[in-house]
């Protein structure tokens, strides 16, 4: 049995069968609805479900988050015809719909003391568009494995990820001690609404935590090379000196680039790094540095906690919604330890 699915305001129909998910169904038909972890801890695809019936599998962490008409997207099971409301991104087109993909590891590199960059080489007869700052799931049999794409559009046929060992976490325990060049994996890839909107005149804010720098740093990457002009500040919050993993990289950025700005931020500096710059919370140090938002396009990455506080704050202080882009990251959606 199919059900129809009417996304309103745009009018679009696509179809589901019973059973299946409504974020599922529209990018199988390459309708690009707003979604980000698709493990319903997010809160992104919350949507109005104005008529039909929808069920949950189990407990998710975002249907706390809830009013009464609401369904979160990526988890809610059709059960009938259903009329919706969500915004869809018009700029989709069709090459850039999600798909399964085999790839090579071809490189390891230890970025530091508990990250590892990987490079994932694509066959060549199968190339992938996608935007700065989208995601790829790893498929494995223990489910799905989710990664920030750290590189840009522009480097073809290589995807980058930067991955954190999780203590306890089976994946990347294997990923540190047992993946060898040349393993082959299956990805799904593009996915995620979060990337560079090029088509903005303002300048632009950054925030990332942690390895939430890996798709700011394919966005930064992808804006130097169009020759975007408008200015970039980078804000990224680790917790000492050595979990900056790539801190020579966005210096670099600045020191090339007169319309890129870079401000590291220790929130438990060590002793020994002798640090004399921004401590403290990430979000704090933006703030400390432009008080007034109301002109800026907000990117913001990194643990969920980061970005909560982050939106209470910068709010108050003239952010728009509309102009905060956010890919909050949780355990189960950065990485799986199953």
């Amino acid at each position: 049995m199919s059900y129809q699915i009417t996304i309103q305001p745009s009018g679009r129909i696509i179809d589901a069968a019973a059973g299946e998910r409504v974020l599922d169904a529209a990018l199988r038909q390459g309708v690009e609805l707003p979604y980000s972890c698709r493990n319903g801890e997010c809160a992104t695809c919350i949507a109005q479900l104005c008529s039909g019936e929808v069920d949950y599998e189990e407990y998710y962490p975002a249907l706390d988050a809830l009013e009464e008409g609401e369904a979160i997207l990526c988890q809610a099971r059709v059960r009938s015809d259903l009329v919706i409301e969500a915004e869809m991104d018009a700029a989709v087109e069709p090459h850039r719909c999600a798909r399964t993909l085999p790839c090579k590891v071809i490189r390891r590199q230890r970025l530091d003391h508990d990250v590892m960059g990987l490079w994932l080489k694509l066959p060549e007869a199968q190339p992938l568009q996608f935007r700065a700052g989208q995601y790829l799931d790893v498929l494995t049999e223990g489910g799905r494995r989710s990664f920030s794409i750290a590189s840009a559009p522009h480097q073809p046929g290589v995807l980058e990820l930067h991955i954190r060992r999780i203590d306890g976490g089976e994946f990347t325990d294997y990923v540190f001690d047992q993946l060898q060049d040349k393993a082959i994996w299956r990805i799904e890839a593009p996915l995620g609404t979060f990337y560079l909107h090029e088509d903005s005149q303002r300048p632009i804010l950054m925030m990332g935590g942690g390895t939430g720098f890996a798709p700011l740093k394919g966005m930064v990457e992808h804006a130097i090379h169009v020759g975007l002009q408008r200015p970039i500040h980078l804000f990224w919050g680790v917790r000492a000196r050595r979990d900056l993993y790539l801190a020579e990289l966005p210096e670099h950025w600045a020191r090339e680039h007169p319309n890129v700005r870079y401000t590291p931020v220790l929130s438990e500096p060590d002793a020994d790094d002798h640090w004399q710059g921004e401590r403290g919370f990430v979000h704090e140090a933006l703030l400390r540095r432009y008080p007034e938002l109301r002109d800026y396009d907000i990117y913001m990455s990194g643990p969920p906690a980061m970005i909560e506080a982050a939106g209470e704050a910068f709010l108050p202080r003239g952010a728009r919604t509309e102009r905060m882009f956010a890919d909050a990251y949780e355990f189960n959606r950065l990485i799986s330890a199953a």
